[in-house]
């Protein structure tokens, strides 16, 4: 379901359905969509995570107020957006999943542009786990604006979380010279599939998807969060 953030920024909830009336969550999600943001593909993967594996999702829309614009507007755009609230908003999107769920232990997980975000948002101490899906590891040229702090800074302060990237080897947005940067920091592990390119996870209808990859790559996820 729609909820509002502080801010103002939409963002889907999806809560597992719980028999009784004690609620019991094996863990919460914030989650940071893809550039085109919260539309039917991700209101479904978060009804799917909540209910195959008991987990409190909560995803903002990165573009509030701008749902509108095209994949080539929004790429244009990017160097306008900040952290403060992009990041801000996966953290408020937190708050919601403590209070709505009454979890404790949050992970934030994201999709190449939300990836990027999830690495940012690993370095401010609220979340116990990170997942970057294909996220880039430094920000962009073309995306690069005041409001950008460097991913791969944040990945490397004392205060963050343990992070998980999964790296698609034939992706130009994680290039090999930032990904060997990025595994060199001791909260990092990665998971390299060699024949991947962007965006081969999260949305079948894409000609790189890959099935058997994105299967290995949830199942890692999966156990990554266990622990």
């Amino acid at each position: 379901m729609r909820i509002e953030l502080p801010s103002g920024t939409p963002a889907e909830l999806a809560l597992p359905v719980s028999v009784g009336s004690r609620h019991s969550f094996a863990r919460g999600v914030a989650l940071s969509p893809d550039i085109m943001g919260l539309r039917p593909l991700f209101d479904g993967l978060c009804a799917r995570l909540a209910a195959d594996h008991n987990w409190a999702i909560c995803a903002p829309e990165p573009f509030p107020g701008r749902e509108h614009l095209s994949v080539e507007e929004r790429m244009a755009s990017m160097g306008s957006l900040d952290d403060e609230r992009q990041v801000g908003d996966l953290l408020a999107a937190a708050a919601v999943l403590r209070e709505r769920a009454g979890v404790s232990n949050i992970a934030v997980l994201g999709f190449c542009m939300g990836g990027m975000y999830a690495l940012k948002a690993a370095g401010t101490g609220t979340f116990d786990r990170a997942i970057a899906f294909y996220g880039m590891i430094r920000v962009p040229e073309a995306w690069q604006g005041p409001g950008h702090a460097e991913p791969l800074e944040a990945v490397g302060r004392p205060k963050a979380c343990p992070v998980l990237a999964i790296i698609g080897e034939r992706d130009p947005y994680t290039p090999p010279a930032d990904v060997e940067v990025l595994e060199q920091l001791p909260n990092v592990t990665t998971a390299r599939y060699p024949e991947a390119e962007h965006g081969f996870v999260h949305d079948p209808t894409r000609p790189a998807h890959r099935a058997d990859d994105a299967a290995d790559a949830w199942r890692r996820v999966n156990d990554f969060l266990a622990v």
